[in-house]
């Protein structure tokens, strides 16, 4: 045996396994085995799968299926691990067997390791930490938890601060006007108040859309075993695992009516990364947005100034780009191809079981922790920062040759499109050209034509 490394014994035979390591022979036989990527799941799943140890530890010890000390013992190695301990005991490659039969192993073998050292009894990792599970339901439902959580703890808290902080610069630019743009065109005038309120309720129904999809991940398939049926589960071991779940997390998980679908598919996995992939689609609009209106500062649309981060050139002095807008936007790709492998991965649920199980933990859970990033980084460091560039507005606005939209119940069409064409090939106010083209005099046209009122014209409507 070299030197460093001890011997551990599982099914197949012995294994070599370095001396300060926690887990055993399985866990080995994975690192051996799986070294296609350096990726390796994220701890927030690894401390799912510790939670699921503890509560089943509980529930098992409630009916009489483990012994008290055992089961405290496995219980305290497990809020070991969830509290942040033993990080570096979970090296198994993200790229494994597909129910995540090796990860599962290797959080029942550290854990076994802690509690026989704890109680001073012969601890072991299928027969006491894994009793009444299979990695079939465990790795499932280590998913739905450790996703639940992130998105209750983590994300909805991130999109409501964004939220707010977008509403919060909408009443500070209140009856500031701009001109809005279609197809990256001139369009009619707006508020920036109206243009980020937008902004804000794109991202509430985005929020409120996920929340929608909550009960059915608090739905969870633990107890079912190995395909469905819950074999060698206490027939009351799901009703004590949630109860223990939910003391534990105070959220409200239940037991699945049908544990077979939440081990044969991922449906609501891949139903939830839908979800936050429209929220992407609705950060990436946001960042555009930023990164347009920011654009110059003097060749773009200068209409604000983002805060100055750090230098934007390794060759041009003093150039300052929109960082921030930019990594948001490459966050939201990233969500995007995350529900692409999320969606394939949900095709193989084969007859009784899921096989890319690891591969959408890392995924969706990584979807979750980008958006929730992005969403403090829009807020803090580009939203709650930016000045107006008033002038700019200004001069843009009395330029807009579609303004004179606002004549066509007056003067027609036809001519109000004469006006517009003579105003932008001159490079002329619109009100200067409506003077000389119709018989409106300077005070009616300066009435329709004021931008301030055309960014409210249903209530002014509603108010004659």
């Amino acid at each position: 045996m070299a030197k460093g490394y001890r011997v551990e014994k599982d099914s197949m035979g012995t294994v070599n396994v370095p001396e300060d390591a926690l887990f055993g022979a399985q866990t080995q036989r994975a690192i051996d085995n799986f070294q296609l990527s350096d990726l390796q799941l994220p701890f927030a799943f690894i401390r799912a799968v510790a939670l699921i140890k503890y509560c089943a530890a509980e529930a098992n010890e409630a009916l009489g299926q483990l012994d008290r000390r055992r089961a405290d013992a496995i219980m305290q190695a497990a809020l070991e691990v969830f509290e942040g301990r033993w990080q570096n005991q979970f090296p198994v490659d993200v790229f494994q067997t597909g129910s995540g039969t090796s990860t599962n192993m290797n959080v029942n073998e550290v854990l076994a390791t802690l509690a026989a050292k704890q109680s001073g009894l012969e601890v072991h990792p299928n027969d006491h930490v894994n009793h009444g599970q299979s990695s079939n339901d465990v790795i499932p439902t280590a998913i739905q938890v450790s996703a639940a959580r992130r998105l209750h703890r983590k994300l909805f808290p991130a999109l409501k601060h964004l939220e707010q902080t977008i509403q919060e610069k909408a009443q500070q630019l209140n009856g500031i006007v701009k001109t809005g743009r279609t197809h990256l065109m001139d369009a009619m005038p707006l508020t920036f108040e109206q243009e980020l309120e937008t902004w804000a309720a794109q991202l509430k129904q985005a929020r409120e859309r996920l929340e929608t999809l909550m009960p059915q991940l608090l739905s969870l398939p633990q107890g079912g075993t190995a395909i469905g049926t819950g074999v060698n589960a206490h027939p009351d071991f799901a009703h004590h695992f949630c109860d223990a779940m939910q003391r534990f997390t105070e959220m409200p998980f239940t037991s699945a009516n049908n544990k077979f679908v939440g081990i044969a598919g991922q449906d609501i996995a891949v139903a939830t990364s839908g979800v936050l992939t429209s929220l992407a689609t609705v950060m990436m609009k946001i960042a555009n947005d930023l990164r347009w209106m920011n654009s110059g500062p003097l060749a773009g649309l200068g209409e604000i100034e983002l805060p100055a981060l750090q230098p934007g050139s390794s060759i041009m002095p003093g150039k300052v780009n929109p960082v921030i807008p930019e990594a948001v936007a490459m966050a939201s790709a990233q969500v995007f191809g995350n529900h692409t492998s999320i969606s394939l991965a949900g095709q193989s649920g084969n007859f009784q079981l899921n096989v890319m199980l690891p591969l959408i933990a890392y995924n969706f859970l990584q979807s979750i922790e980008l958006m929730t990033s992005s969403a403090y980084a829009l807020a803090d460091q580009a939203i709650s920062g930016f000045t107006v560039h008033q002038e700019k507005l200004n001069e843009a606005l009395a330029r807009n040759p579609i303004l004179v939209t606002a004549l066509n119940p007056v003067i027609g069409y036809n001519k109000a499109a004469e006006i517009a064409k003579k105003a932008y090939q001159e490079k002329r106010p619109v009100l200067e050209v409506a003077m000389e083209l119709t018989d409106l005099s300077e005070s009616e046209l300066t009435t329709l034509l004021d931008p301030a009122k055309l960014t409210n014209h249903r209530s002014r409507n509603r108010d004659s």
